[in-house]
């Protein structure tokens, strides 16, 4: 009987540290976009030292992506290596060496470890494109999307690897934002989960978890937040300019809400909380704002049209 008992916890142990064993480590990562996002994502993880494949649509995109990334680590090595400027040189060369580019998403996932998307926030096409992926990646291959405001859940079910799909939400500008959310949905296994938390740490991120619940943490409190800012302008209760200095001086914010409404752009912002007041109409969180949409109408989408709650030259 002692010696079942110690065969037993042998074996107990033995299936244990099997199962750790499985946890994926990521070492190849295919990344879904060459825009802001995208391209930050590709030099974080490529500058940490994994293999790197940044997808878009045209060779055009790409250039323009690659050069954005070398211009970013010149940026970053001024600061890191300031008094080591061989060694910053040398940091710029092994990290481009880690990134290649391709316009064929699905002729590069066979031998990557974990797909990162970051396209346009739209549902349809975020589905097409991982119904499509699913039939192309490894069965080991973990899927993430880095959607800000779309349902994890509803992707995942696009897919047959429900179990190995979940969120990890990057903050722009990627390279300088030291958080991510890391989104695990009803089916995301504990080991992609702990994978996901893994490669975050490893691109020297601070990830932080969450359910799989519209806006996650940080947008779920902050477009309520901006978009009670505006209720109390339309109302006159104060002026936006007062209302920005307020939330500066007052909560130590480094933004106004109307100065970040005007720099995340106001069409973004509209998209979310229509987005969120078509899943819950009746929360008032979530309710739309005249004066939100009547600038989108007229394109004065913020600092990137040159006008939105404030013009700019």
């Amino acid at each position: 009987m002692a010696f079942a008992t110690r065969h037993f916890v042998r074996a107990a142990s033995s299936s244990a540290a099997t199962a750790a064993a499985k946890k994926l480590l990521i070492k190849h990562v295919t990344v879904i976009g060459g825009g802001l996002m995208g391209a930050g994502i590709a030099q974080i993880a490529a500058a940490s030292g994994h293999t790197v494949v940044l997808v878009d649509q045209s060779d055009e995109i790409l250039k323009k992506s690659t050069k954005g990334i070398e211009e970013s680590l010149k940026r970053v090595t001024k600061k890191k290596f300031a008094d080591k400027p061989e060694a910053g040189a040398q940091f710029i060369e092994k990290t481009m060496k880690n990134l290649t580019t391709s316009t064929d998403a699905a002729s590069v996932v066979h031998s990557t470890d974990l797909v990162i998307e970051a396209i346009v926030e739209n549902l349809e096409v975020k589905n097409e494109l991982f119904k499509t992926l699913d039939k192309f990646a490894p069965e080991h291959t973990i899927f993430a999307s880095n959607t800000s405001s779309l349902a994890v859940t509803d992707m995942a079910n696009a897919t047959t690897r429900q179990d190995r799909f979940g969120g990890l939400h990057f903050f722009n500008p990627v390279p300088m934002m030291k958080l991510v959310e890391v989104i695990k949905t009803p089916m995301t296994s504990q080991k992609t989960f702990e994978s996901l938390v893994d490669f975050s740490k490893a691109v020297g991120k601070s990830p932080v978890s969450c359910k799989d619940t519209p806006g996650f943490i940080v947008n779920r409190l902050l477009v309520p937040y901006m978009m009670e800012a505006v209720r109390l302008f339309e109302r006159g209760d104060a002026s936006k300019e007062d209302i920005d200095v307020a939330m500066k001086l007052g909560a130590g914010y480094p933004m106004g809400p109307f100065e970040l409404l005007d720099y995340v752009g106001l069409d973004t912002s509209k998209y979310i909380i229509d987005g969120w007041h078509s899943l819950e109409p009746n929360n008032p969180l979530f309710a739309p704002s005249p004066l939100l949409n009547k600038l989108v109408q007229e394109k004065k989408l913020g600092k990137k049209t040159g006008e939105g709650f404030y013009k700019y030259k």
